[in-house]
């Protein structure tokens, strides 16, 4: 995608995922996400730190030693307890058209934020949200590149991925076939994405996704 795509999208994806959260019950909001020990409300706080200055994030991997994953869990939960819903859908919404991006991110990582966290918000909410074709083949790839932080490669090993919406295919060995919007949930080490996904590979997939 190029870059002019990819502010459109990620513009259209942050104004949709804030008008789905600002129509949320108030119980939603304390509802698990699909991320283990992450409410909708802490995800919802991560997506603000997409635009955020700098020195938030440089707080918070201090705060944690470093541990990058404890980092960005602890940063999210103290965020969620100190800003009200309204607020974290305001600061969403208010950054959409913003290219700001956090130090050593890519362009795509951004727009992989906003699309695989709409569906940890919406999945267990048990509401429908299209994953834009085209866009969620761009995160598959820049994800199974980039390998940091959920490393597919080394993790998946033995399989191949293949789309069925899209031409878009990675790995060797065992298919797994499927829309590439579930291919992208899986590469990013969540269950959630298994259901739409058909191939011999499959059972190892699950294997591996614990």
């Amino acid at each position: 995608m190029r870059q002019e795509e990819i502010r459109s999208v990620l513009a259209s994806e942050r104004r949709d995922l804030a008008d789905l959260l600002d129509a949320l019950p108030e119980a939603a909001w304390d509802r698990p996400s699909l991320c283990e020990g992450w409410r909708v409300r802490d995800v919802a706080a991560h997506l603000t730190f997409a635009t955020a200055h700098t020195g938030r994030a440089l707080a918070a991997f201090v705060r944690a030693r470093g541990d990058f994953d404890r980092a960005i869990h602890d940063s999210a939960v103290r965020l969620a307890r100190r800003r009200p819903a309204d607020r974290l859908v305001a600061e969403i919404r208010r950054s959409a058209d913003s290219r700001r991006r956090q130090p050593s991110t890519k362009p795509l990582d951004p727009l992989f934020d906003v699309l695989v966290h709409g569906q940890d918000i919406a999945v267990p909410l048990g509401i429908e949200r299209a994953m834009p074709v085209a866009a969620a083949r761009a995160c598959a790839q820049h994800v199974w590149d980039r390998g940091f932080p959920f490393h597919p490669r080394r993790r998946f090993a033995g399989l191949r991925f293949a789309a069925t919406d899209a031409d878009w295919s990675a790995g060797a060995g065992e298919s797994v076939e499927g829309p590439v919007g579930s291919l992208l949930l899986v590469l990013s080490g969540r269950p959630a994405g298994l259901a739409a996904l058909t191939g011999p590979g499959l059972p190892e997939l699950a294997r591996r996704l614990g």
